[in-house]
């Protein structure tokens, strides 16, 4: 009876050990206390310094956010170029969008849009990583981007 008792334990061990395991393999789910979309984000969180890299573009380019001065929505410059390349700014504005998403416009003359970023927020990374898609208008490429707040507007 015993040993039927034990094997019994030791199956359900398995069993809840694979469930913990396919949990484990799934994507990562918001960590207690921190936004699952970037819906769930106060307009502050998106304030202060980020690291852009967009995929097939060399570099690492520089953003900068604040607040609008004209709406609820962000605006900003992003800083690209540098070593061997003259570094080139951009103006950004933007804003979380009605499904969630953050969704920026950039400008490299200040008047017509050079390039579109749509971006979700990584539930893991408590409100401080997007990934999504940046459209050049130019030549309407599109490449996968990653963004990445390094510092806030209290130094964090």
């Amino acid at each position: 009876m015993k040993r039927a008792l034990l094997a019994g334990l030791a199956a359900a061990a398995c069993l809840l050990s694979g469930s913990v395991l396919a949990q484990d393999a799934s994507p990562a789910a918001a960590a207690p206390g921190c936004p699952a979309t970037a819906s769930d984000l106060p307009l502050e969180a998106l304030f202060g310094t980020w690291e852009a890299r967009f995929e097939g573009l060399p570099g690492v380019a520089r953003v900068q956010l604040a607040k609008h001065p004209d709406y609820a929505g962000v605006r900003g410059t992003i800083t690209r170029g540098g070593g061997d390349t003259p570094p080139g700014v951009a103006q950004l504005a933007g804003d979380v969008d009605e499904d969630g998403n953050l969704s920026l416009d950039e400008s490299s003359d200040g008047r017509a849009i050079s390039g579109v970023w749509l971006g979700q927020l990584e539930a893991a990374s408590c409100g401080k990583e997007f990934k999504g898609i940046w459209r050049n208008a130019a030549d309407e490429s599109t490449h996968p981007f990653v963004l990445t707040k390094t510092r806030d507007d209290t130094g964090r």
